[in-house]
């Protein structure tokens, strides 16, 4: 019987010839991913060496990657100097892949990543992040892990007991409609498996739709997939995943072209045909409430988020301004715009799509997570209702347990701006 991708990638961490689920292993890391909470990672890790007279040194600072991201610029003098702590460590330790806000150099660690060709297809990757699973897109085992995990990684370039988990194989097939998308695909997954369907699995994507997609799309089911509880997910990799390396990430070494084995056992295959999906909406208060637009349209909407690691790439803006150019935001609705990175926002200024969001009314911000997760920028008030692009909606999600969160595309999010209420962004009513 032959291998998934995920078991082949996880034999490779051991130099095995095969592993299978249930297996327990120690995988060697091909890169290690902190934002700001490496603060943590650095007290854990010091605690390692405590007392044994050893000197204090990462096991490979070329494999640790660290990207202010969630509280940027710092927000209070808590967080400042916790960001000046992890800079003196990691020009104490020769860390490299180190980004903060300075330029176009900065972003979201998930963007991060992947546009400077941190990620290759067949590497372990752990980051202290539960959306790590964003790097499966790429075709790279990725998956979220604690301080104190990432510590013990840091010391010794690898995971501790670690369980390879069976597979999923996600069949989807079809041509996406006008104004759907991958991150309809996403959610439509959640809510059929719910948030537990993925719990310790791999889910693995296959087919047409697949095929088809790009970097940019992959990269939003992979980071989506640990909202159905996903170990991690994964794509692999392809013609795509080549252009994406060599012509955006700028890649010119060798990359490895893994593949799973055509009779590899999966746990079950879920198959979907996308070709009459309609635009999808999460609902308060979880990922997996999901329903058809046309089940919520009317909602009326306090304020408008597109960004975030899961869509603040160049297209989900394009796709956001071609909607919103010539036009007004609706009054009562507030609109903030948040690209994933620098980069991203400096190729948006030259493609004007800047000047079309902030003409339309919305207020483009700095990369950055805060708006997602409710610690930086983007609060909403008692009773205040969001719709926006990214990847969570539990309840005080973007900084208060009384407001509610829907998710959704950028497509949705731009034509519900325009109207300010839900609204299916294939009317054309806009």
């Amino acid at each position: 019987m032959g291998a998934t991708l995920a078991e082949k990638i996880f034999a490779k961490s051991v130099q095995r010839v095969s592993v299978k689920p249930g297996d327990v292993l120690e995988p060697n890391v091909g890169l290690a991913m902190s934002h700001e909470n490496a603060a943590l990672v650095i007290n854990q890790f010091k605690e390692i060496f405590k007392d044994t007279g050893l000197e204090l040194r990462v096991w490979d600072p070329s494999r640790i990657a660290i990207i202010f991201d969630h509280r940027v610029p710092a927000e209070s003098a808590k967080t400042a100097n916790n960001q000046k702590k992890i800079r003196e460590f990691v020009a104490q330790q020769g860390i490299t892949k180190f980004h903060e806000i300075r330029g176009d150099e900065g972003g979201i660690c998930h963007q991060i990543l992947p546009e400077n060709g941190y990620v290759r297809p067949g590497m372990i990757v752990v980051g202290t992040d539960s959306h790590t699973t964003t790097h499966g897109a790429l075709g790279a085992v990725a998956w979220g892990i604690g301080a104190t995990e990432m510590a013990a990684v840091w010391a010794l370039g690898r995971v501790l007991n670690v369980e390879v988990p069976p597979t999923i194989k996600i069949v989807i097939e079809g041509e996406l409609p006008a104004m759907v998308a991958p991150k309809d695909i996403i959610l439509y997954i959640i809510g059929k498996l719910t948030a537990q369907g993925g719990n310790f699995r791999v889910f693995e994507f296959h087919g047409s739709a697949v095929k088809n997609m790009s970097t940019s799309g992959r990269l939003v089911l992979s980071n989506m997939s640990v909202e159905a509880g996903a170990t991690s997910g994964l794509f692999p990799p392809d013609e795509e995943t080549l252009r994406y390396l060599r012509e955006e990430a700028g890649v010119t070494d060798e990359i490895e072209m893994i593949a799973p084995d055509p009779d590899a056992e999966y746990e079950k295959t879920v198959t979907i045909d996308v070709s009459k999906l309609e635009p999808q909406v999460a609902c308060p208060h979880t990922v997996d409430n999901v329903k058809p637009v046309s089940e919520v349209e009317g909602r009326k909407i306090d304020q408008i988020v597109i960004g975030s690691c899961t869509n603040g790439r160049l297209d989900d803006i394009a796709i956001a301004a071609s909607i919103l150019k010539g036009k007004k935001v609706a009054r009562n609705t507030r609109m903030l715009v948040f690209p994933a990175s620098g980069r991203i926002y400096r190729q948006a200024l030259e493609a004007g799509y800047v000047k079309d969001l902030m003409d339309a009314g919305a207020v483009v911000m700095n990369s950055g997570c805060g708006c997602c997760l409710g610690v930086h920028q983007g609060a909403l008030a008692d009773g205040e209702v969001a719709l926006s692009t990214t990847n969570r909606n539990f309840k005080g999600r973007m900084g208060n347990p009384n407001a509610e969160v829907y998710l959704c595309s950028p497509a949705t999010a731009a034509v519900s701006a325009l109207t300010g209420v839900i609204t299916d962004p294939r009317k054309g009513a806009y």
